[in-house]
């Protein structure tokens, strides 16, 4: 089953759910890709440097990276930055996004559809098609890492039994 909301600052999200019908769990440090991008703005357009390190548990020199990179864009104040919500939710969609794997350009490749001028629907695609990949790598990753596992254990059940035929050979 796929999700989709529009956050008010030109972001929109898409997740799937487990085939069993359940959602990754949320919460406000971690939220999934469908949260709300408003949550904790209480209303607020404009957000200092301060305000976005705190909520997001990220350095200054970390917005100022994004910033180099193109991927917010905060109003000058003098020497303050001023970041609007577009940018909050940016910030938001950025974190995820690392969160899941996502390089900064795919991020900003996904962000940077918002402008098109179609209603997001090619930026619904894209992200769509970007998140069934990535999952479908993960999940490939998955198998692989249970295929080693498997492998780990029966080599370990043969050493056992190795050291078992030893054991009794001395004993």
């Amino acid at each position: 089953m796929t999700q989709r909301s529009s956050g008010n600052c030109g972001v929109t999200f898409v997740t799937q759910f487990e085939p069993s019908g359940r959602a990754e769990p949320s919460n406000e440090e971690a939220p999934g890709l469908v949260a709300g991008f408003d949550r904790g703005a209480a209303g607020r357009e404009v957000f200092t440097i301060r305000d976005l390190t705190k909520e997001f548990a990220v350095s200054a020199r970390t917005l100022r990276f994004y910033e180099e990179k193109g991927l917010l864009a905060p109003r000058r104040n003098g020497e303050q930055r001023r970041y609007s919500r577009r940018d909050r939710a940016r910030l938001r969609y950025v974190l995820m996004g690392k969160r899941v794997g996502f390089s900064l350009e795919e991020v900003r490749e996904m962000l940077d559809l918002y402008d098109v001028g179609d209603r997001q629907r090619t930026q619904l695609q894209v992200a769509l098609a970007k998140f069934q990949e990535r999952s479908a790598r993960l999940e490939e990753q998955r198998a692989e890492i249970d295929r080693a596992i498997a492998e780990l254990a029966r080599a370990s059940l043969e050493i056992q039994a190795m050291l078992a035929a030893r054991d009794n050979d001395e004993g």
